[in-house]
C-alpha cells in the first residue's frame, strides 16, 4: 500500500519528495509493492488529485490530506473504479469507461488485470486504427481481450467537414463532440512525406486573446485526453500512403495549460511507442503564460516543447491583447519559462503577433529584442523568436495585419540587436485554418459566441 501525504507547504519533507507544486509537497511511501512501475502509478495518482484541486487558472493550497490507495498499486481512483466495473468517479468526470485511445500500456494492463506485454500489443493495434478484432490476435488471450472489451470503450469523433485550403496543403478539420464542434488542422512540412497536426485543447478559451477567435467565446469545457488523441488519429487515417504525422502542436482551440490534466495525459500517448510513436521533442505545447503549468510542464513532460505567446513587450499593451497578463505578468512569466529550460535544457518559443498600429514599432523590435537577449544571458539558452503575421478573426476584427514595409523594418530592428528571428508561414487563412482562427461551432456550423 502506498501514503501520499499533502500539505500547504512549501518546504521538503524528510525523505519526501517534492512534486514540483508551490503549495504542495508529497510524501510517498512504498509499501508492499510488488513492482518497479508501483511508484511511477503512484506519481500518477498523486498528480491526478493536484489537478483536481486546481480552481480555473488559480492554484488552490491544499489542506493536510492522507490518501490511502484502495489498490495495491496506488492507482488513480478512475482506474481502479475502471477495474472494478464501476463507473469512474471524480471532479469532472463522465462515467463512461476510460476510453483506450487515451490509455499508456501501464494503465490498460492495470484496468483489464492483462500482461503488459499483451496491452502494448492492444494499444498498438488501436493507434494503427483497427477496431478491437472479434477474436483474439496473437500473444494476446481470448481472456484478456474479453475483459478488455468490457472494461474499456472505443469512443470517436464524427467528422463534419474536411476543408483542404486552395492555397496551400493546409487542411482543416471539423469534428463534432457532444457539444459542438472542434476544429484541427494537417500542417504540411518543408520535409515531404511529413507533417504536423495542430491540435485543440478545449471547446473555446477563457483567457480571451483580443486576437484569437477562439477567445472571443468563452469557455464551454475541457477537452478530455482521448478527443484530444482522437484529432491526430482522425488525421493520420486521412493522409497518403507514404505521408507521417512528424510533430503535434497544441495550439488550436484553448489554452493547454488550463487543461494540464488532460492535456498531459494526452502527450504522455502521443509519445508513447505502443501507441502514436511521435517523439515527443516535436510535440509543442503552446500557452499564453500560466506560470504554475509550465513548471509542472517541466516536471511531468520534460522532452515536449513549450511556446509563448508574448503579445507586446510593453505590459500595458500586452494586457489589452492577453488579459490573463493582469494575473501573471510577462515578467513572471518568463520567469516560469526560464525554470523550465533550466531543468529542460530547451530553448523555448517565443510567438509574436504583428498587429498594425499595435505592436510592430521600431521601439517595440527593440523592446523584443532585448528580452529575447535578457532570457538568453540569465538562463543560458536563446529562445527561438516567430513573427507571425495576423489573420483576421472575422466581423467585428480590431486589429489588421503589418504590412509588408512595416514588417520588414520591425525586422531588421531586432536582426541589428543580434537577434535573428524567423517567420512563421501562417499557412490555410482561406478555410480559417489560420493561427488564431480555429473557432467552437455549434452543429449547424454557425460560431459559438
Amino acid at each position: 500500500m502506498f501514503e501520499l501525504r499533502l500539505r500547504p507547504s512549501g518546504l521538503p519533507i524528510q525523505n519526501g519528495v517534492d512534486c514540483g507544486d508551490p503549495f504542495v509537497v508529497a510524501t510517498i511511501r512504498r509499501r508492499q509493492a510488488r513492482a518497479r512501475h508501483d511508484l511511477d502509478l503512484a506519481f500518477a495518482a498523486l498528480t491526478d488529485h493536484i489537478a483536481g484541486q486546481t480552481n480555473g487558472l488559480f492554484r488552490v493550497p491544499l489542506p493536510m490530506t492522507t490518501l490511502r490507495s484502495p489498490t495495491p498499486s496506488g492507482v488513480p481512483q478512475r482506474l481502479a473504479a475502471a477495474r472494478s466495473g464501476s463507473p469512474r468517479l471524480g471532479r469532472g468526470i463522465d462515467s463512461a469507461l476510460p476510453a483506450l485511445q487515451a490509455l499508456c500500456p501501464e494503465e490498460l494492463a492495470f484496468i483489464a488485470e492483462i500482461d503488459l506485454g499483451e496491452a502494448r500489443k492492444i494499444v498498438a493495434l488501436v493507434h494503427r486504427g483497427e477496431p478491437l478484432p472479434k477474436r483474439s490476435p496473437s500473444e494476446v488471450r481470448r481472456a484478456s481481450l474479453d475483459r478488455v472489451r468490457a472494461r474499456t470503450s472505443l469512443p470517436t469523433l464524427a467528422l463534419l467537414a474536411r476543408t483542404p485550403s486552395t492555397m496551400d496543403a493546409f487542411v482543416k478539420y471539423g469534428l463534432v463532440t457532444g457539444e459542438g464542434v472542434i476544429e484541427s488542422v494537417q500542417i504540411p512540412l518543408e520535409r515531404p512525406g511529413r507533417v504536423s497536426v495542430c491540435v485543440s485543447s478545449q471547446i473555446g478559451c477563457a483567457l480571451g486573446c483580443s486576437f484569437c477567435a477562439t477567445g472571443r467565446m468563452g469557455l464551454l469545457r475541457n477537452l478530455r485526453a482521448w478527443e484530444i488523441v482522437e484529432q491526430v488519429r482522425i488525421v493520420r487515417r486521412d493522409l497518403s500512403p507514404g505521408v507521417r504525422v512528424h510533430g503535434v502542436v497544441f495550439q488550436g482551440m484553448g489554452e493547454p495549460l488550463a487543461n494540464w490534466q488532460e492535456v498531459r495525459q494526452a502527450a504522455r500517448v502521443l509519445s508513447e511507442s505502443a501507441a502514436q510513436a511521435i517523439d515527443a521533442r516535436n510535440i509543442t505545447i503552446s500557452t499564453a503564460g500560466l506560470p504554475a503549468g509550465i513548471r509542472d510542464l517541466a516536471a511531468f513532460l520534460p522532452n515536449v516543447r513549450l511556446a509563448i505567446s508574448i503579445g507586446s513587450p510593453r505590459s500595458d499593451v500586452r494586457r489589452t491583447l492577453i488579459p490573463i497578463d493582469a494575473v501573471h505578468p510577462l515578467d513572471a512569466v518568463l520567469a516560469a519559462v526560464g525554470d523550465h529550460t533550466v531543468a529542460t535544457r530547451h530553448a523555448p518559443l517565443f510567438a509574436y503577433t504583428l498587429l498594425a498600429g499595435k505592436n510592430d514599432t521600431l521601439d517595440d523590435a527593440r523592446a523584443l529584442a532585448r528580452i529575447a537577449k535578457d532570457f538568453a544571458n540569465r538562463y543560458g539558452k536563446r529562445p527561438r523568436l516567430s513573427l507571425i503575421p495576423y489573420n483576421s478573426i472575422g466581423p467585428g476584427d480590431p486589429y489588421e495585419r503589418t504590412d509588408a514595409i512595416t514588417e520588414a523594418r520591425f525586422r531588421d530592428a531586432i536582426v541589428a540587436e543580434g537577434v535573428i528571428p524567423t517567420r512563421r508561414y501562417s499557412g490555410g487563412a482561406d478555410v480559417a485554418a489560420a493561427c488564431g482562427q480555429l473557432a467552437a461551432r455549434s452543429i449547424d456550423g454557425s460560431i459559438v459566441s
